[in-house]
């Protein structure tokens, strides 16, 4: 008797459990529709809890352009070439004419300027500097990074990683295909006419070519392009994989894991995107991504000790104005996470 009750209070206790997963990916699933309805293009999310493993996948599964979410992948391939001892914090790497690339304050700098990794995995996370991010994979190849991304993200999860500078010459040979001969000063410079009309007609002056022999006549078509081709693109279950190996201890020692959480902002409040929707309490380690007429931000609630207690969230839009638009579509999609899955650190807001 005593055994069959046990094991009835076992089934009760389990019923519970999976009716409390339920209730939340229920009610969040509805949050998130009733976002995308309401907000321009589409939305991808992906929420995992990992105390008990339980998933929402909301478009999840298709690939999605990261911008500057790579990010971290970079900084993962170079910490780990730190904890392996085949590269130093205080290492200093030359910039080099071909590094240079907007955004960030480094493009500015002189070339042959020297920059240590330390400094430019800050600079990369914390101001999310493009020639910083250059620097680096050039420091430890193209083809360990998409190695190292492919192992954390699984094989089928990711496309090619490239430098931040060939999604400027992938996006410019769209409209005409010498522009795979500028030099990163021209691809700067092109970089400071507004997106539209001008940035085409920048392009066009600076390849002296005339308007007819141009293969695409607007940037909306050059990007539709070049986003068809998926480079630099992965499904929101890889990369929300690659962050729970991250949080886990899977890929950095105790002290690269930590140096990452810190660049990453897991002490800092900045009220901006999915952030704006948690509680303020709650600790969240994350990177954005923005290019044009795309976005993500993605991170992890709770990522301390181990992750026991964490939720990793990866949240990307498309077709969306990646300005105006995606920061409030964001905020929603945190403001749904509080509601549904931490209504004891928002009651303590």
């Amino acid at each position: 008797m005593c055994c069959r009750l046990l094991a009835v209070s076992f089934l009760l206790l389990l019923g519970a459990e999976s009716a409390r997963a339920a209730d939340w990916r229920d009610a969040l699933r509805q949050e998130v529709e009733r976002i995308d309805r309401a907000a321009p293009g589409s939305l991808g999310v992906y929420v995992k809890r990992l105390d008990d493993g339980t998933v929402l996948n909301y478009g999840a599964d298709r690939m999605w352009y990261l911008g500057s979410t790579v990010k971290v992948a970079i900084a993962i391939t170079v910490l780990q070439q730190v904890d392996a001892g085949q590269m130093k914090l205080g290492d200093a790497l030359v910039l080099q004419e071909t590094d240079r690339i907007e955004a960030g304050p480094l493009v500015r700098q002189k070339v042959g300027s020297r920059i240590t990794v330390d400094e430019l995995l800050r600079r990369m996370l914390g101001d999310s500097d493009n020639t910083a991010a250059n620097m680096l994979i050039r420091a430890v190849g193209e083809d360990r990074l998409n190695a190292t991304a492919k192992a954390a993200m699984g094989e089928r999860s990711l496309q090619r990683l490239t430098t931040l500078a060939q999604v400027r010459y992938d996006v410019y040979a769209e409209i005409h295909p010498d522009a795979r001969k500028l030099s990163n000063d021209q691809l700067v410079r092109i970089a400071a006419a507004p997106m539209g009309a001008q940035r085409v007609e920048a392009l066009r002056q600076a390849l002296g070519v005339p308007r007819a022999s141009l293969k695409a006549r607007t940037i909306d078509e050059a990007y539709a392009r070049y986003y068809e081709k998926q480079l630099n693109a992965a499904t929101l279950e890889g990369y929300g994989a690659m962050l729970e190996k991250l949080v886990q201890g899977k890929l950095l020692k105790p002290a690269s894991q930590e140096r990452l959480f810190t660049d990453m902002k897991i002490r800092i409040f900045t009220n901006y995107r999915l952030q704006a929707g948690l509680p303020r309490s709650a600790s969240f380690i994350h990177k954005t991504g923005t290019q044009y007429r795309r976005a993500c931000h993605a991170g992890v609630i709770n990522p301390q000790d181990g992750g026991a207690k964490a939720i990793v969230v990866a949240t990307c839009a498309a077709d969306i104005d990646e300005q105006k638009d995606a920061g409030r579509v964001f905020e929603q999609v945190g403001r749904a996470i509080t509601r549904t899955m931490l209504a004891e650190q928002a009651a303590a807001r």
